[in-house]
């Protein structure tokens, strides 16, 4: 019995129509068997919907708007003496 050794290679690809993925590899051997693994990128959450995404987020982010309202809470900074 042999040892299998794997070798592989990494590309990124877009889907086209009808879901195409078209992978080019002139390295492989045609006829050679492959297994091929689809990772996608996840979606990229806006800001906003992240913040209200659970109710703890929803909580903090609605007492950090109302807080606004309160001066007595603002930390005023200088610049010139950073």
């Amino acid at each position: 019995m042999g040892i299998a050794v794997i070798s592989g290679f990494r590309q990124k690809a877009i889907v086209g129509d009808g879901g195409k993925i078209e992978i080019i590899a002139p390295d492989l051997p045609r006829g050679a068997k492959v297994e091929v693994f689809v990772l996608t990128d996840a979606a990229e959450q806006d800001t906003t919907e992240y913040l209200l995404s659970t109710s703890a987020n929803r909580q903090h982010l609605l007492k950090a708007m109302e807080d606004l309202n309160d001066r007595a809470l603002y930390t005023f900074v200088n610049p010139d003496k950073l």
